[in-house]
């Protein structure tokens, strides 16, 4: 049965396009209210007379539109060609506040600039990152996020004019609520389809019975206008002091969100075809380089920077059926000739704030289930359990407990009050001491041949040995590291080079198990989705399919993960001790 039966389009699978242009307008409209929110939660943080919040509203819009349009597209090692939205979001508001307060918007955007280089470092370097962005650390991103913005969509349930009933907000985000409930479980068709903007419109409708819905801001705002440029903040020296002083808190929250990137775009991947499969994770260096870019140009422009809204792409997977690639090029120019359009923008923001934070709770709860799928992906042991649970716990614990912080001082105060940023430190630094804690690594050179068979035979039997494993087990290992090399070899026909690639061997001892590490650089075809497809099937096999049958046969586990430059194959077999 297909994981995601719901998904009625793959990024590859054109849409027709009235569906893509409804799909592409309901995540406009989630995109743009998030990012108007940001940006006047900023601006207001520093006391903003207006004149900055009208260029970082247009700004921040340009920007999403264009960094969504291009994670859409298929260009050379920038564009993944799937969709996800991005925009301004709550990573970067607390040093970007600091930064503000200490040497203005010129000093925040020299260090956006500046620090957002480091995302396409952690792209370039992926594959040497692996044991530390991994399916825990980044499901548990996925949930620390989800956690963090629940009080936020429970605050603006309150959040009502002067002189509104007290039930009046809590009244509009039940019937919010009640009316999504109804059209997620029982909704078909159409109905489905338009789940968010129906229940959208049916919480306006209730807010204007009870006096909470203003439409004053549409009435006062232009059908269409251009940008102040006064507004550009432009930029700071890099040789002051303050610059310095809070350049490496900008470094690590910027490698931060490059960690939440990985496993936001190995999510989508998975989340947006109906049979998963293996992580392309030269996607997800893609999407790393569009983080990049996202980031660059925000600091450019001079407003908050954008990251990727995984928790409002997801349900729209969901809600809609369709992750079309073509649905984010289409919601890039929406974003564009919207950010032109200040009546329209001014539209979309009188959705009351009891409708939004209504429907935020849903998002965040999807959301939340994303991410306890991720961390559960390769099974729950009791190391992956605490690398997940002690960072969730810290998180939540410093989200709600500020007197905690209050001897601390300085930049670092604005860096430790961020629940997720400390959760998703804890989990890489856990990550990184069970890596450097485990059994020492065996390593072995060779070639991608069958010459190289009797070297890896004579490694492994003296590994298994060393071990103490009976002759079954080491025999097992062998096999297993006999068919991981002939399975290599059956995927680099397209190698065009007269000598064989390279290939190293790891090998790490565990539990009642060693894991088999392959590096190489070989075909496109992925030897994890190759065992699962085989072992689907019930005809006879053919011969190019036995290394591949036997692999799945002697191995636990097998995992193949393929970056620009490199193909790492992961086997891992148990064996019994003599």
């Amino acid at each position: 049965m297909a994981a995601n039966e719901h998904i009625r389009y793959e990024p590859d699978e054109p849409a027709p396009r009235l569906l893509t242009l409804n799909v592409a307008f309901q995540g406009a409209v989630l995109a743009v209210t998030t990012t108007v929110t940001f940006v006047v939660i900023f601006s207001a943080a520093f006391n903003d007379d207006g004149s900055y919040a009208a260029w970082a509203i247009v700004g921040s819009l340009i920007v999403a539109g264009l960094a969504t349009a291009l994670h859409a597209s298929r260009l050379g090692r920038v564009g993944p060609g799937h969709l996800l939205m991005l925009g301004p979001g709550v990573t970067f508001l607390a040093v970007c506040v600091l930064a503000v307060e200490a040497g203005g918007l010129a000093l925040m955007s020299s260090l956006v600039v500046v620090s957002s280089l480091i995302q396409f470092a952690v792209a370039a370097w992926l594959a040497r990152l692996r044991r530390l962005i991994t399916p825990v650390v980044s499901g548990a991103a996925l949930m620390m996020i989800a956690l963090t913005a629940m009080p936020i969509a429970l605050e603006r349930l309150n959040d009502v004019p002067e002189g509104a009933s007290d039930i009046a907000g809590p009244a509009v985000g039940l019937a919010t609520l009640a009316l999504t409930a109804l059209l997620i479980l029982r909704g078909t068709g159409l109905w489905s389809l338009w789940a968010l903007p129906i229940a959208t419109v049916g919480g306006c409708i209730v807010a204007v019975a009870l006096g909470v819905y203003d439409v004053q801001r549409v009435r006062d705002a232009a059908w269409m206008d251009l940008p102040e440029v006064g507004g550009w903040p432009g930029f700071a020296s890099v040789l002051s002091e303050d610059f310095w002083a809070l350049l490496l808190v900008f470094l690590i929250i910027n490698l931060v969100l490059s960690v939440r990137a990985s496993g936001e775009s190995a999510t989508i991947q998975q989340a947006s075809v109906r049979i998963p499969r293996t992580v392309d994770f030269r996607g997800v260096q893609r999407t790393l380089n569009v983080c990049g870019v996202a980031v660059l140009c925000s600091g450019l422009a001079g407003t908050p920077p954008a990251i990727p809204y995984t928790a409002s792409t997801l349900p729209l997977f969901s809600f809609t059926g369709v992750a079309s690639r073509r649905v984010g090029i289409v919601m890039g120019v929406i974003l564009v000739v919207l950010a032109l359009l200040p009546k329209a923008v001014a539209m979309l923001l009188t959705i009351p704030r009891p409708v939004s934070g209504a429907l935020l709770m849903v998002i965040m709860g999807l959301l939340f289930a994303e991410g306890m799928r991720s961390v559960t992906r390769e099974g729950l042991n009791r190391q992956r359990a605490f690398i997940a649970g002690l960072p969730l716990a810290a998180c939540f614990g410093l989200q709600s407990q500020t007197g905690l912080l209050d001897s601390i001082g300085g930049a670092w105060v604005g860096v430790l009050s961020n629940g997720v940023l400390v959760g998703v430190l804890l989990a890489v630094l856990l990550t990184l001491v069970l890596e450097l804690t485990g059994a020492r690594r065996r390593r072995l050179e060779t070639v991608l041949d069958l010459s190289a068979l009797p070297d890896i035979e004579a490694f492994l039997r003296k590994l298994g040995s060393g071990l103490r494993w009976n002759q079954a087990s080491i025999d097992r290992l062998h096999a297993a590291g006999e068919e991981t090399l002939s399975a290599m070899m059956q995927l680099r026909e397209d190698h065009e080079a007269e000598q064989p690639p390279r290939v190293v061997l790891n090998a790490r001892p565990g539990s009642g198990s060693v894991e088999l590490e392959f590096l190489a650089l070989f075909s496109e075809e992925n030897i994890e989705d190759r065992i699962a497809y085989i072992s689907e099937q019930t005809e006879t096999p053919e011969v190019n399919d036995l290394s591949f049958r036997l692999l799945g046969l002697y191995a636990s586990a097998v995992r193949h993960r393929k970056y620009y430059g490199i193909d790492i194959v992961t086997v891992e077999v148990e064996g019994t001790r003599k």
